[in-house]
């Protein structure tokens, strides 16, 4: 388990440059994300929660037809972290993901934003 070093002010400001998007509003991490409808937000709430039980770090999930909003905090020291900016790293890494040529021509019509 890590340290549950809370971030400053300053360290926030400091992950924020590296996680477009992202912003801590009432002391969560949070982003929304806009899907192309129902399934696709299905299939990223999923994708979501099996990569925050592989990391033993769960988030927030607020579910619309449209759009998943994802809100993170270190529940145990009602912070924000490390393990906070790391979860959210991975989760853009991932849910952002999109094939830019070779064999998989990737979702022909609007991905994930």
């Amino acid at each position: 388990m890590p340290d549950d070093h809370v971030f400053s002010e300053t360290e926030l400001q400091a992950a924020l440059s590296d996680l477009p998007g992202w912003e801590v509003r009432d002391g969560w991490l949070r982003r929304s994300f806009e899907t192309p409808g129902w399934t696709h937000t299905m299939l990223l709430a999923n994708t979501i929660a099996y990569l925050a039980e592989a990391a033993w770090h769960h988030p927030d999930l607020s579910l619309g037809y449209a759009k998943v909003t994802v809100k993170l905090q270190t529940h145990r020291v009602r912070g924000i972290t490390d393990s906070d900016v790391e979860l959210a790293r991975r989760i853009d890494e991932v849910a952002l993901w999109k094939p830019s040529g070779g064999a998989l021509a990737g979702f022909p019509k609007k991905w994930v934003h």
